[in-house]
């Protein structure tokens, strides 16, 4: 996929894990599949995603530790 495609689905990923705070698990999925779609290409992961997408894992991690 090309670069500025998958920088475009990123971008509407990120939207809409602010919009949509109920479907976070999903959306952090397809978060960390675009990130790792950039990785496999040798392609940095913009500062700010790569941020969230470790934000999110913590915080499933926590979640999953209070279970």
């Amino acid at each position: 996929m090309p670069f500025e495609k998958v920088q475009a689905e990123l971008n509407r990923i990120a939207r809409e894990i602010e919009e949509r705070p109920a479907n976070r698990h999903e959306l952090y999925l397809g978060l960390h599949e675009k990130l790792n779609e950039l990785r496999a290409l040798g392609l940095p992961a913009p500062e700010d995603l790569a941020r969230l997408e470790r934000e999110l894992e913590g915080e499933f991690a926590r979640r999953n530790e209070q279970r």
